[in-house]
């Protein structure tokens, strides 16, 4: 039988560390801040509760081979999962460019992985998302201002 060590570090990432029901992909798709890099766009949908999760969308348009769609998953949770205790609790979601494929292909995984790195170190400077829109919320007192006149006299 193999003995393991506790202290040993864990090199799993657990389900509750994934975003798994595309309710969970579309809501960040919809709410979150984007960051756009060369090879990947991040969504993120910060929420104070829980922990940070990631989702990994690599469609076919990437690359038609799975083999590499499935490493450019591998890839992003591994950097994902040492980035994570710095990462604000939320949901994090990467959608693969081509070019993360073509990366890849050129044996250049180096710099996929130091994209990633840049993209969730960049995540701090986000700012706060609004409840929604474009306009400013409006105060009582300014919808008072905009009221026409009343002819009580």
């Amino acid at each position: 039988m193999i003995e393991t060590d506790p202290a040993a570090p864990t090199f799993s990432f657990p389900r509750s560390a994934r975003l798994r029901q595309p309710s969970e992909f579309q809501a960040a798709f919809a709410e979150g801040r984007r960051l756009h890099g060369t090879c990947f766009r991040l969504h993120v949908r910060p929420h104070p509760a829980g922990r940070a999760r990631l989702g990994v969308s690599v469609s076919r348009r990437v690359d038609l081979r799975a083999v590499v769609r499935n490493r450019i998953k591998r890839l992003a949770r591994e950097v994902f999962r040492h980035a994570a205790p710095g990462l604000a609790p939320g949901d994090y979601v990467l959608v693969a460019k081509r070019e993360a494929a073509a990366a890849l292909r050129a044996g250049n995984a180096a710099a996929v992985r130091e994209e990633l790195r840049r993209l969730f170190a960049r995540c701090p400077s986000l700012k706060p998302g609004e409840a929604g829109g474009t306009m400013p919320a409006s105060t009582p007192d300014a919808a008072d201002a905009l009221a026409p006149p009343s002819s009580d006299s």
